[in-house]
């Protein structure tokens, strides 16, 4: 049995967050809900989360703020964030990819589209890790020869 996938969902659209939950959670993914930044930024450090859903405009602290502090926690710094957002001018994307967000997915959007995107990001972080792993222990072997 493989391990699920945990998804944190930062929207202040209710409508969003219960449509994520629900589609998701039939896809055998956890899915944990954060109608702001604050409280998602606080579900993050709690639990295990493998990727962020977060939608840039919010009242209060926008999607790029939360961006901005989960990576500098230790433990969500390495968490993939995907911004999910209806601003789909070239330019808000380029801002956001440029500033280190993962992928970006334009609302409206299908669920199946999610559920790819993030299930294709979590196998290529995993074959790099996997990767990395390998090319560390054959600089071992190689040193200890």
């Amino acid at each position: 049995m493989s391990e699920q996938i945990s998804i944190l969902v930062i929207d202040d659209s209710s409508m969003t967050r219960q449509l994520l939950k629900s589609t998701l959670s039939r896809k055998d993914f956890v899915v944990y809900v954060a109608e702001d930044g604050p409280s998602g930024i606080d579900l993050a450090q709690k639990e295990d989360i493998d990727v962020i859903l977060l939608d840039w405009m919010m009242p209060g602290m926008d999607g790029m703020e939360v961006f901005r502090q989960l990576k500098q926690n230790e433990k969500t710094r390495q968490v993939p964030v995907f911004m999910l957002t209806s601003k789909d001018a070239g330019g808000d994307i380029d801002q956001a990819m440029s500033t280190g967000i993962d992928d970006y997915i334009v609302k409206p959007f299908s669920t199946s589209e999610i559920d790819k995107t993030i299930r294709n990001k979590l196998k290529k972080t995993r074959d790099a890790n996997v990767d990395k792993k390998k090319f560390s222990l054959t600089n071992v072997f190689s040193k200890n020869s």
